[in-house]
């Protein structure tokens, strides 16, 4: 991306007419999306079936920038990126982290379900890996998951049912990078 060399002083009542937030920004950027970061793509990454909740997408996208590289790659039916809470949320990580369809997403696809899939200490990590998410309220439809060629379940105490798919997503990149990390570090110098 260019970076922009000269601005223009705006009046501060117009931003705070086009801003969403509570306290205006004093500062603005404009860019257009075909200058997010699209290539070349990590070998792991988050794939989101229809997660709606632009806080959530933010928030995968700014986990995949702490915790990768990463990409996150959007179906259809997914919240846009690009909209103010999913910029909020990414803290600039936008910026970044490739985006890039949910079709597109390469490597081995492993579903992150609420029940019945193995623990993440059973699951080989290694390799081209993108875990896929689902809605809240919905999940992954039978076609997801008959892509997928594993199911992963984080285990839960008590009665909880579930986890925040922003919360999964992050155990899931950390458990990778753990053992990434884990292999470089146990290797003879």
């Amino acid at each position: 991306m260019e970076l922009l060399v000269a601005g223009e002083n705006v009046d501060p009542e117009l931003l705070a007419e086009v801003s969403v937030l509570g306290h205006p920004p004093r500062v603005l950027g404009v860019f257009r999306r075909a200058d997010l970061p699209r290539r070349p793509t990590p070998e792991v990454g988050l794939a989101l079936w229809r997660v709606a909740d632009p806080g959530n997408v933010g928030t995968l996208v700014r986990t995949a920038d702490a915790l990768g590289p990463a990409f996150v790659a959007l179906s259809a039916g997914s919240a846009d990126p690009t909209g103010p809470k999913a910029m909020r949320a990414s803290m600039g990580a936008l910026f970044r982290v490739p985006v890039l369809p949910f079709d597109e997403a390469p490597g081995r696809r492993v579903a992150l379900v609420a029940h019945g899939g193995v623990a993440p200490a059973e699951l080989d990590l290694s390799g081209p890996t993108t875990f896929v998410l689902g809605a809240e309220r919905g999940g992954l439809t039978d076609e997801v998951l008959a892509s997928c060629e594993e199911r992963m379940t984080i285990p839960l105490a008590g009665a909880a049912e579930s986890l925040n798919v922003a919360t999964a997503g992050a155990i899931a990149l950390y458990e990778r990078a753990r053992r990434a990390n884990q292999t470089v570090s146990s290797r003879p110098a």
